[in-house]
């Protein structure tokens, strides 16, 4: 994961903990105090809304407790690796496209982010300028050729 991918998790986190979960667990209160709890769609509402927040915080814990932060003068720019940017020829579309290669976490199509585990991802993994890759996608075999690969 990327310095700035992390940070972003981290900075995600805080908020889901220190803004969210204290207006969640207002909300709660203040349906509790409404009376009867069988009938009240506030609260149950409320208690269903904390219970996707406790389990996205899990999730990003989790990605954080895992994660390993890559720096970028470590990165190999001869071949398609984790944090590069590579220039790719799209010969179904005959069109250049930019990608940088990040961690799932990061992924960001309209960034031109693509994880390393996507179909695209893993096709141009390894490959050298000038080399050829041919993803299995949904819309079908896409293939592509390295025309650049820089940080």
């Amino acid at each position: 994961m990327t310095k700035d991918g992390f940070e972003a998790l981290v900075a995600e986190l805080k908020h889901l903990k220190s803004v969210k979960r204290p207006e969640i667990s207002r909300a709660i209160a203040e349906a509790r105090e409404k009376g009867d709890l069988s009938e009240n769609a506030e609260y149950h509402a409320a208690r269903e809304e904390l219970g996707h927040l406790e389990a996205r915080i899990s999730e990003m814990e989790g990605k954080l407790g895992s994660a390993r932060v890559m720096d970028e003068k470590n990165v190999d720019t001869t071949k398609v690796s984790i944090l590069t940017k590579v220039e790719v020829m799209n010969k179904k579309m005959n069109k250049k496209q930019l990608f940088t290669i990040v961690s799932e976490a990061e992924a960001s199509l309209k960034d031109g982010k693509i994880s390393s585990a996507s179909p695209i991802g893993k096709a141009l993994l390894g490959k050298k300028i000038g080399e050829k890759a041919i993803a299995q996608t949904p819309a079908g075999a896409m293939e592509f050729e390295v025309l650049s690969i820089g940080i």
